[in-house]
């Protein structure tokens, strides 16, 4: 369940997956399997060797994108959800969800 983004953010995601840039959405997110992590960033490219060479920069195996066949992301959560967003510059959701 999400919880912390509105439909313009989610939009605007949407629309640069698809155009093939690599997009980043976080939000407060609950999940019985992840104990301990309250927040997810979604990494989205429809390109997918984009996607995957990005991902390759950051430690991610290509076998860990959700292959959904409009939006293909990466889930980020816990310590490298953290230390990737810090790498990649995006403060604003940093002290957004107080990572």
């Amino acid at each position: 369940m999400a919880f912390g983004v509105d439909r313009k953010e989610l939009k605007e995601w949407k629309r640069k997956v698809r155009n093939g840039e690599i997009a980043f959405l976080t939000h407060f997110w609950i999940d019985d399997r992840f104990p301990g992590c309250d927040t997810v960033t979604k990494v989205g490219c429809s390109d997918i060797e984009k996607l995957t060479k990005w991902g390759s920069k950051h430690g991610l195996h290509s076998a860990w994108i959700h292959m959904d066949k409009t939006y293909p992301h990466f889930d980020l959560f816990g310590d490298s959800q953290a230390k990737i967003l810090r790498k990649e510059g995006l403060w604003g959701h940093i002290e957004k969800f107080h990572l």
